[in-house]
């Protein structure tokens, strides 16, 4: 099984600043066809996630990339991952340990789903989050620009408490908006995570299925001791990470759920 996940870097990235919500951040974009917004996971763009990135582009979507934290490329070296969590953890815009909140940075978001829905084929975009911004992919369908929403281990608010693990990571205003695209046929969301994945724990999932009904699908893979593919306990990153290139693998097969879902959502 090849040792790594797959990995790419900026080549062919345009980059200009957006400005969205009262924030301007950089954003990447590459590609064509429907609209896919992609939001980093902590420490940033990372050779994984542009690995992420490439293969969206490579199966017919136009991808954006805002860059909201980190260096865009760098590698997530231990002390670069942490330097960037602690600046997250004490940012407003992200609002890490809040409960029943809004985030700030989820505006900015909108903002760049509107843009892109606005100038791409399909009906509406795609929003993938992952890990630190895995709820911000379902915030970000308050808009009706998103069809489409992918949380991938959503972390935040981190679970430290029974409550913030519970916690959607949207305001209630906001889960009741999604919910009511959800019950329209408006919207439909797919959450991933690994079975032992204490950042990312089922409760969050439990409370959106009870919100969102069938138009939430939960992808949960295997990592108890003594899994078949052999995952950690400590696996988070289903969509980057813990990908490997061999059929069956169970995180390539993830990620081939996520293009199927997002193309069936954004062609109707």
């Amino acid at each position: 099984m090849p040792p790594t996940a797959p990995e790419s870097d900026l080549t062919g990235w345009a980059a200009a600043p957006f400005t969205g919500g009262g924030l301007t951040y950089d954003c990447y974009e590459k590609g064509s066809g429907p609209g896919v917004v992609l939001i980093p996971e902590a420490p940033g763009m990372t050779p994984e996630v542009l690995g992420l990135a490439d293969h969206l582009v490579d199966q017919g979507f136009t991808v954006v990339i805002p860059s909201p934290f980190g260096e865009p490329g760098h590698a997530p070296t231990i002390g670069y991952t942490l330097r960037t969590v602690v600046r997250l953890c004490v940012a407003a815009e992200f609002r890490a340990f809040a409960i029943g909140a809004h985030r700030p940075i989820t505006d900015f978001l909108r903002a760049v789903a509107a843009d892109l829905a606005a100038r791409t084929p399909g009906t509406g975009v795609g929003v993938i989050g992952m890990c630190f911004t895995g709820g911000f992919a379902l915030a970000a369908a308050v808009d009706d620009s998103v069809s489409a929403s992918v949380l991938s281990q959503p972390s935040v608010p981190f679970p430290i408490s029974k409550a913030r693990a519970q916690d959607p990571g949207l305001s209630p205003t906001e889960l009741d908006r999604v919910a009511a695209r959800a019950d329209a046929g408006e919207l439909c969301a797919l959450g991933l995570r690994f079975s032992a994945d204490r950042a990312s724990q089922p409760a969050r999932f439990a409370t959106l299925k009870s919100r969102l009904g069938d138009a939430f699908e939960v992808i949960q893979l295997d990592s108890s001791p003594g899994n078949e593919w052999g995952f950690a306990r400590t696996a988070h990153s289903v969509l980057t990470h813990e990908v490997r290139d061999e059929k069956g693998h169970p995180a390539l097969e993830a990620r081939s759920r996520v293009v199927e879902f997002l193309r069936s959502r954004l062609s109707r």
